[in-house]
């Protein structure tokens, strides 16, 4: 599989250095799995000139039809993986920045004592690249802000959370709970681009005609947190952030927003054609349960976690 999966990458980028990078390993790892393809199929597939690589006649057939026998190998593997028990073997997870700090160190280790034989693997990205990691087979479960921005994905929610105001403590008098109106006489900073909660809270901003500024953007909830602290602005913090990241800051105030407080809803998604449905439903009772234990201010999906049969 490693072999195969090696040369459609340089099949696409036409480029060792390229293709190496995009795979995450060296160039020589790349040539010798390359190489090895060749020895297995008793054929040249690549030309390697001074500038770049061309494909021969057999190596244009056999790109073709690589991606179809990946994905037909990744199948075979999620399937053997779902007979030998809940979660064992490989477990590919995705999570949003703005969800793990806060839900791993509650998750990981219920999940590590619920099932001792899953081989955890966490991927950390924005929505939009655990999506693609998603669709291409390359993670094989994302926890992200639903609803997902993808077709052929499953959504199991998992818990809803509140935003809550975080504002430079120097404001003073700060009603608790504040209304969102407020919003529009503060100077809100924001994630950078690409962040999903950036996205939620421009529309919270949007709802009571408020605007971000657009001078002061952060990579990271803990920058963001300390922008506030600087006195730099006022953001939002979903509940499960606030414990850490209120620590963080010794001229913060944090508020309540009074009811309807804005909210966002987290889930567990996985692909449609997935045959460990059943797996991801007793990741998700985990997850819920962890969250519940851990974070007993937010709300947790309660309905069934199973799928129903046919």
């Amino acid at each position: 599989m490693a072999q195969l999966r090696a040369f459609l990458a340089l099949s696409r980028h036409l480029h060792f250095r390229e293709a190496a990078a995009a795979l995450r390993m060296s160039q020589p790892a790349l040539s010798g799995s390359v190489a090895a393809l060749e020895e297995a199929l008793g054929t040249r597939l690549v030309e390697r000139t001074t500038r770049r690589v061309l494909l021969t006649p057999a190596g244009e057939r056999v790109a073709k039809r690589a991606e179809a026998v990946l994905a037909e190998l990744e199948r075979l593997v999620d399937e053997v993986s779902a007979v030998r028990g809940p979660l064992a073997g490989p477990l590919r997870l995705g999570v949003i920045p703005t969800v793990g700090p806060y839900l791993l160190p509650a998750v990981l280790p219920r999940l590590t004592r619920e099932f001792p034989q899953a081989e955890l693997s966490v991927r950390e990205q924005q929505t939009e690249q655990l999506i693609a990691d998603l669709v291409a087979g390359h993670i094989d479960a994302a926890v992200l802000a639903l609803p997902a921005p993808a077709s052929g994905v499953r959504e199991v929610p998992l818990y809803e959370e509140e935003f809550l105001l975080a504002a430079p403590a120097a404001l003073g008098g700060l009603p608790s709970p504040v209304p969102r109106e407020i919003l529009g006489k503060l100077d809100v900073i924001l994630l950078n681009e690409g962040h999903c909660l950036r996205d939620q809270a421009l529309d919270v901003c949007r709802e009571v005609g408020a605007r971000a500024t657009a001078a002061t953007y952060a990579a990271s909830l803990a920058t963001l947190v300390q922008l506030v602290n600087g006195g730099l602005g006022a953001t939002l913090l979903p509940q499960t952030a606030v414990p850490v990241e209120s620590r963080r800051g010794d001229r913060l105030t944090v508020r309540p927003f009074a009811a309807p407080a804005p909210f966002r809803r987290i889930g567990l998604v996985f692909r449609e054609t997935s045959p460990r449905a059943e797996d991801f439903h007793e990741l998700a009772r985990c997850i819920r349960e962890a969250v519940a234990e851990a974070h007993p201010e937010v709300r947790v999906d309660d309905r069934p976690t199973t799928p129903a049969r046919s």
